[in-house]
C-alpha cells in the first residue's frame, strides 16, 4: 500500500488542477486575437497576435499583467532595431550577429527580464522581410493586440485559483512527514543496521526537493490571488498558506535532524537495540502522536471552511497535549536508562530537543502569533507603499464607526 501511494496522490493532483480551464481560456484568447488583427490588418495571416495572446493569457491575472507588458516591450525593442539596421546595412550574416547581439544587450538594459531572447527574435524575424519598415509596424500592431486581447480577456474571464492545488501539495508533504514519523517509531524497537537508519535518514533529506516543489505550487497560488476579482480575502488565505508552509519547512529540517541522531545511536548500538523495551514503546506513542499532529496542522492551514477548520484546529490541541505527556514520559525513561548506562547521553537530549522543537512550531498559539505579525508587517508595507490609498481607507473605517448604529428591533 505504501508503494501505492505516491502514484495515487500524483493522479489526484493532476485531476484536481484546473488545466482544462486554462487551455480554452488560452485558445479562446488566440483565436479572438486573430480574428481581430484580420478584421484590423492588411495581411493574409496575422499570427503574431494570435502568438502573443498564447503567451501573454497566463496562469493567473497578475501574471498577465506583469508579463503582458514585459513582452510587448521586448517585441517592440526588437522591431526598432530590425528598423535601424535594415536602413543602415540591410541583411548580411554579419548584420545578423550584431543584430543579435546588440538586441540581447539591449533587451537587458530596458529590463524585459525573462523576455530578453524574444527581443532578438522579433529583431531576426523583422530583419530578414521585404519591406521592411511596413512589415514592422505591422508586427508592432500585431503585437499590441494579441497583448490588448490576452490582457480583456483575463480582465473578462478571471484566471481559475490555485489555492486547492497549492493545499493539495502542501497536504501531501505533510502526509509524507507523518509517514516518516510513524516509520521511525516502529523503527525504535528492537536492532536497527546502520544502512537501515541511513535509508531512513536519506528519504528526509529528499522532503528538500519536494519543499522546492510545494514552494513553486504555492507561488503559482499567491500569484492566482492577487488582483484576481474572485477572491474577497486573498491576502489572508496567502499568509496562512505561507507561514504554514513555513512550519512545515521547519518541521522538515527537524527531521532531517531526528534522523541523524537516530542513525548516530544506531551506528553506536550495532550489537543491540536501539532503545530498551519500555523506551522503544513510548518513543512509537510519541512519534504517532506527532505524526497526527502534522496531519492536523495540515488540514487546519488547508481548510477555507471555518467549521472544518475549527475541528482541525482541536484534533491538533489534542495532539499536541498527547505529545507533550509522551514526551515528558520518554524523557523519563531516558534519564533512567542514562543513569544506568551512560553512553551516547547526548544524542538522547538532542533528540528530546529536536522534538520540543517540532512540538514548538506546531503550537497553536504561536501560529496565531505569526499570522498577526505577518498581517500587520503587510498592512505596514501597504502604508509605506500607498500612503493616500491607506488614508483614505482609514477615513472610510472611521466614517463607519461614527454612524450610528440602527436600532435592534
Amino acid at each position: 500500500m505504501p508503494e501505492l501511494s505516491a502514484p495515487v496522490v500524483k493522479l489526484v493532483r493532476r485531476t484536481t488542477e484546473p488545466v482544462a480551464a486554462q487551455t480554452l481560456r488560452s485558445t479562446a484568447a488566440a483565436v479572438i486575437a486573430y480574428v481581430v488583427a484580420v478584421w484590423t490588418l492588411p495581411l493574409p495571416a496575422p499570427l503574431t497576435a494570435p502568438l502573443t495572446a498564447l503567451l501573454v493569457v497566463q496562469v493567473t491575472l497578475y501574471a498577465t499583467l506583469t508579463t503582458g507588458i514585459r513582452r510587448v516591450n521586448s517585441v517592440v525593442v526588437g522591431v526598432l532595431i530590425a528598423i535601424g539596421f535594415s536602413a543602415l546595412v540591410g541583411l548580411t550574416w554579419w548584420s545578423l550577429g550584431l543584430t543579435i547581439f546588440s538586441s540581447l544587450i539591449i533587451g537587458r538594459m530596458v529590463r524585459v527580464d525573462e523576455f530578453v531572447p524574444e527581443v532578438a527574435i522579433s529583431a531576426m524575424l523583422v530583419l530578414g522581410v521585404s519591406q521592411i519598415a511596413y512589415t514592422a509596424w505591422d508586427r508592432v500592431l500585431e503585437t499590441l493586440i494579441g497583448a490588448g486581447v490576452g490582457l480583456l480577456f483575463n480582465l473578462l474571464f478571471a484566471p481559475p485559483v490555485w489555492v486547492q492545488t497549492a493545499g493539495a501539495s502542501i497536504d501531501t508533504l505533510a502526509r509524507e512527514m507523518a509517514r516518516m514519523f510513524r516509520a521511525m517509531g516502529e523503527e525504535t524497537g528492537g536492532h536497527i543496521s546502520v544502512p537501515q537508519a541511513a535509508a531512513r535518514l536519506h528519504d528526509a533529506r529528499r522532503l528538500d526537493h519536494d519543499i522546492v516543489a510545494v514552494d513553486a505550487s504555492l507561488r503559482q497560488a499567491e500569484e492566482s490571488l492577487m488582483l484576481n476579482p474572485r477572491v474577497r480575502q486573498g491576502l489572508l488565505y496567502r499568509i496562512v498558506l505561507r507561514t504554514g508552509l513555513d512550519t512545515l519547512e521547519i518541521c522538515a529540517v527537524v527531521l532531517r535532524v531526528l534522523a541523524r541522531t537516530l542513525t548516530d545511536l544506531a551506528k553506536a548500538r550495532t550489537e543491540e537495540s536501539l532503545f530498551p523495551e519500555d523506551v522503544a514503546l513510548s518513543l512509537r506513542e510519541l512519534f504517532a502522536q506527532m505524526a497526527e499532529a502534522i496531519e492536523s496542522f495540515s488540514t487546519l492551514i488547508t481548510t477555507p471552511v471555518s467549521a472544518n477548520a475549527e475541528e482541525a484546529e482541536s484534533r491538533l490541541a489534542a495532539a499536541l497535549v498527547s505529545s507533550r505527556a509522551a514526551r515528558d514520559v520518554v524523557a523519563d525513561l531516558l534519564l533512567e536508562d542514562v543513569q544506568e548506562h551512560p553512553r551516547e547521553w547526548q544524542l538522547h537530549g538532542a533528540l528530546l530537543a529536536e522534538v520540543d522543537r517540532i512540538l514548538d512550531e506546531l503550537d497553536i498559539d504561536k501560529r496565531a502569533e505569526r499570522l498577526g505579525h505577518e498581517l500587520d508587517r503587510h498592512s505596514a508595507e501597504m502604508h509605506e507603499r500607498h500612503p493616500r490609498l491607506a488614508a483614505l481607507r482609514r477615513r472610510l473605517v472611521g466614517s463607519r464607526e461614527a454612524q450610528p448604529s440602527a436600532p435592534v428591533t
